[in-house]
């Protein structure tokens, strides 16, 4: 092919990678990135030739997502509740169920009297999509981020920095190191795939993420929050609320973790858009 249009670039992308068993939609992502333009942009100009440095870049980022790279870690960045956060093989790319957890916390947020929730927890921030998020939109809490792995805080710093939001990270295994601390807000979404389920995920998920933020070390995958319902007892104010994002099929068994942990306080479950048990929520009152 010569040097091509934007339309046939993303034609032969598509169809290249849906042969290969990758999402089609992936072509207008790598090409938008690569032209450092909004998918919307990229429609628009469909018209236009690309350049041979171009074309002869895309190519190769097409074939390396088609290998089974994830787009997030060819283009170093994943999208969190509109905004751009910087990615690597140290954290988890950002979901957008994950976005719903940061709405329903930031909904709630907003319904509290002004001044009353000053403080917040991100446990196992990861990329600190979470933390810097809940910072960002409610700019009266002040958030306060944790993660085990040295490599994940440094990225989530660098988010942060990036993106204006003053955090405090802290290293350390979950809740552990805020021992002796108080939040009126905690949210955290811990590893949770079973072991037994992990050899059976993609490639593109199981090569190129952490495990260490994937999997939850046991036969169930709920070691974390098991670890979480005795520890956050300790630091979550009354007010307060704790949110936790969840595998699909672990409802009933983390509620009833969470209403054991907190016998005299209101804990629920939450399906996300898909109508998926996917969010706990414990509210002090």
């Amino acid at each position: 092919m010569n040097i091509p249009y934007i339309y046939e670039a993303l034609n032969w992308a598509s169809s290249f990678l849906g042969e290969s068993g990758r999402e089609p939609q992936a072509a207008v992502w790598l090409l938008a990135h690569k032209v450092n333009t909004d998918q919307t942009s990229l429609h628009l100009d469909r018209g236009e030739r690309l350049t041979e440095e171009v074309w002869n870049a895309f190519q190769k980022d097409v074939k390396t997502h088609a290998s089974g790279v994830p787009v997030q870690h060819i283009t170093g960045e994943g999208a969190f509740y509109g905004r751009i956060f910087s990615v690597n093989k140290h954290v988890l790319i950002p979901r957008p169920e994950t976005e719903e957890l940061a709405h329903e916390v930031i909904q709630w947020l907003g319904r509290q009297k002004s001044g009353s929730v000053r403080s917040g927890v991100d446990i196992g921030t990861g990329s600190g999509a979470l933390a810097v998020t809940i910072a960002l939109e409610s700019e009266s809490i002040e958030m306060t981020a944790t993660d085990l792995m040295a490599g994940a805080l440094q990225k989530a710093e660098q988010n942060a920095d990036k993106l204006g939001a003053a955090i405090e990270f802290i290293q350390g295994d979950l809740a552990r190191p805020l021992q002796g601390r108080m939040f009126d807000v905690v949210v955290s979404n811990p590893p949770y795939i079973p072991v037994d389920q992990w050899e059976k995920l993609d490639d593109i998920v199981k090569v190129h993420e952490p495990r260490t933020a994937l999997v939850g070390e046991d036969e169930d995958g709920l070691s974390c929050y098991r670890k979480l319902a005795e520890d956050i007892p300790a630091i979550l104010n009354r007010p307060g609320l704790a949110a936790f994002e969840i595998g699909m099929d672990q409802g009933r068994q983390a509620l009833a973790i969470f209403k054991q942990a907190f016998p005299d306080d209101e804990v629920w479950l939450k399906q996300d858009i898909n109508k998926r048990d996917r969010m706990i929520f414990v509210e002090k009152r």
